[in-house]
């Protein structure tokens, strides 16, 4: 995994909530191999007609199209638990997501992938895309560093993220790589966890 640090990309505001994890991948693109094709999977039936014409979906407008951080309206990808869902919208070039609330599911498949789920009030998710529908094209900046979502008007939003969740990503690792970073810390007590309980096979 790439380090992350910042993210600075165009804002891409979307109104709708409930966005489901069938509408990012539609499930016949579930056993697709993960790569470049996915980029056009993301919210394939929603872009794209019977024909593979591209229909009147944001995603196909420009600067849209090459946006990198979408904000969303409440609930954004609920429904099945698909990974497929969070590999469509990294390969189409999505860096994070800022909503009021997340598919449990989705959220953590978000953090495994290097996509940034961030959360804020539904109130701020309103104001933020009321600024990108009023400054088509601008470029929101996320700082992960200060945890700060800096807006259109150089206001300063704060968000949660969980430790361990940030050290991943600012490090580039992975969980597994994670776990292994306290080797030391589990073999300690291992030993110590033998010792005591020696019956314990």
């Amino acid at each position: 995994m790439t380090a992350l640090l910042t993210i600075d990309a165009i804002g891409i505001p979307f109104d709708e909530p409930n966005v489901d994890t069938n509408q990012i991948c539609p499930t016949r693109f579930n056993k697709v191999p993960r790569g470049p094709a996915f980029a056009r999977i993301a919210f394939h039936d929603r872009r794209f007609d019977g024909q593979d014409n591209e229909k009147e979906f944001i995603l196909n407008r420009p600067p849209y199209r090459d946006g990198g951080i979408i904000v969303a309206d409440r609930n954004f990808g609920c429904g099945s638990s698909r990974e497929t869902a969070v590999y469509a919208l990294v390969e189409f070039g999505i860096r994070a997501v800022i909503a009021s609330s997340y598919g449990d599911i989705f959220a953590n498949n978000c953090y495994k992938n290097r996509l940034l789920p961030v959360v804020l009030p539904n109130e701020t998710c309103v104001a933020l895309r009321h600024q990108l529908h009023g400054d088509r094209g601008a470029n929101l900046r996320i700082d992960l560093e200060q945890q700060v979502v800096w807006d259109l008007n150089h206001e300063a939003h704060g968000f949660e993220i969980h430790p361990l969740r940030k050290k991943s990503l600012i490090e580039g690792i992975d969980d597994i790589a994670l776990t292994q970073g306290y080797a030391e810390t589990i073999l300690a007590f291992e030993q110590r966890y033998r010792a005591a309980f020696p019956w314990i096979k």
